[in-house]
């Protein structure tokens, strides 16, 4: 069942967002590390779109998991980026280059598809290295 999530994170690494949609229930929960949980594929793409302006990013070292009866699953990885853009609120961008620990958690509906997204990673260890 895992496929799910790999197809998911294969279009992340492609830069692919209709791709990453096509993974996803029409009224999918984005839960964000930091801000208010977005509900359906439109406010995804919406955030997608600002992360590829602010962000290059490739995940690495990808572990994925799935809880018995493949409903909910999750993930742990290594984000590689380069912050091209400054975000609202965030340290001015230069180019710096980051590598951040991160975990994703998902539920999957009765159709295959991702209906909830969780990130979570360390924003005061990438503040530190985009600061350094």
């Amino acid at each position: 069942m895992t496929q799910i999530l790999q197809r998911y994170f294969d279009a992340f690494n492609a830069g692919d967002t209709d791709a990453m949609l096509d993974c996803l229930s029409e009224d999918v929960r984005h839960h964000v590390n930091e801000g208010q949980v977005r509900t359906g594929k439109a406010l995804f793409a919406e955030f997608n779109a600002h992360m590829t302006r602010c962000y290059k990013e490739r995940l690495t070292d990808m572990v994925l998991f799935e809880a018995e009866g493949g409903r909910r699953m999750a993930a742990e990885f290594v984000v590689n980026g380069t912050y091209l853009a400054t975000d609202e609120g965030l340290p001015e961008a230069k180019g710096q280059t980051y590598r951040l620990p991160a975990g994703s958690f998902f539920d999957v509906d009765e159709d295959g598809l991702i209906c909830r997204v969780t990130t979570y990673y360390n924003l005061a260890d990438w503040v530190a290295q985009v600061s350094a």
